[in-house]
């Protein structure tokens, strides 16, 4: 195999390398998606929870987080569908089964057609992020550094985010690292409830029509993404701790 040449389908005898590409958007977008909403949910909720531990937030966080972590991501998107998607829902909202739309073909239509996508892997992660977060930042402000910072007459939004919140995140860089290559190699489970054309379920069709070709490019691929999403967490470890630099 020369220039990426991942070889031909058994099953459709188209090559496998364009098939991918022809799915990378869609899965991308998926997994892009979800990782900003949730880490847009996790940073305000773990702050919270780490200025207020042992809060009715705090618990309310930590309950959450046991439910979303013990609902299977099938199960919690045949849910959500089932009450929300614009189709088939009991309360439609927006979306549905089988209407993802490129974002080349309609802006509009492509960001209602992954509202639903997102909110179900959102909510697998959130939860545990915001422990996560809450639980290093409460660490983090313990530390010695931070109570100068606090004796030098600093605002406390300037210590918590500016001294403790930059050290709080080091270990969830890693962390979002590794799950974001694992959603860009193929999120298998919501492409497949959620009908989206991506590389997860071009990996599930490889996988039930014994496509071996295919198993091994979608593979592949998902060891480049996560390899590609380790080497940026590593030069973001310098843009939140100065210490790497030295």
């Amino acid at each position: 195999m020369t220039d990426f040449d991942l070889g031909y389908s058994y099953y459709s005898q188209v090559s496998v390398r364009e098939e991918i590409l022809q799915r990378l958007p869609a899965s991308i977008s998926v997994a892009l998606g979800a990782f900003v909403l949730w880490m847009a949910i996790a940073l305000p909720v773990g702050i919270l929870t780490a200025l207020r531990p042992r809060s009715r937030s705090d618990r309310a966080v930590t309950g959450l987080t046991l439910f979303f972590m013990s609902a299977p991501t099938y199960w919690l998107g045949l849910v959500v569908l089932f009450l929300f998607a614009g189709d088939i829902g009991a309360f439609p909202i927006v979306g549905g089964a089988g209407s993802y739309v490129p974002f080349s073909q309609d802006p509009g239509a492509w960001l209602e057609s992954l509202i639903l996508p997102w909110i179900v892997l959102a909510a697998a992660f959130a939860g545990l992020y915001a422990r996560m977060i809450g639980e290093n930042l409460r660490d983090t402000l313990s530390q010695d550094y931070v109570r100068t910072a606090r004796a030098k007459g600093l605002r406390e939004s300037r210590v918590v985010v500016r001294h403790g919140l930059r050290a709080a995140l080091t270990p969830i860089v890693t962390l979002a690292a590794l799950d974001l290559g694992l959603l860009l190699s193929g999120t298998i489970l919501v492409e497949t409830v959620f009908n989206i054309p991506g590389v997860g379920r071009y990996a599930v069709e490889a996988i039930q029509n014994a496509d071996l070709p295919a198993i091994q490019g979608t593979v592949l691929f998902g060891a480049m993404f996560i390899i590609v999403a380790i080497l940026i967490a590593d030069i973001l470890y310098a843009v939140l701790d100065p210490r790497v630099r030295y």
